[in-house]
């Protein structure tokens, strides 16, 4: 809500969605971000399965990935190789800005 309020197409393939899925939408979608959250820290590793599912389609470098979700950490972030972190849904809309401009 935050980021479409803030002027961005959003695409909400789901929730509990499996990493093909993911890699399937950006595939067809052609995104600029994807935005992945994780909600207890039992989904954290999702997070970086889906990331590495992107570059083993060869899509990583095409898309700029932004994380967030209570359990998740800049420190996280880095570890998966995110390309982005916000705590919350405004810092999200401030880093999905600097994400398309750089």
């Amino acid at each position: 809500m935050m980021l479409e309020g803030a002027g961005f197409e959003v695409i909400d393939i789901g929730i509990d969605v499996p990493v093909a899925d993911f890699v399937k939408a950006v595939e067809e979608k052609k995104p600029q971000i994807l935005g992945l959250s994780a909600l207890l820290t039992t989904t954290m590793p999702a997070l970086k399965t889906t990331i590495d599912a992107l570059k083993e389609a060869g899509l990583r470098d095409k898309i700029k990935v932004m994380v967030g979700g209570a359990p998740v950490t800049q420190d996280y972030a880095d570890e998966i190789g995110a390309d982005g972190y916000a705590s919350d849904a405004a810092g999200a809309v401030t880093l999905a800005r600097g994400l398309v401009q750089s």
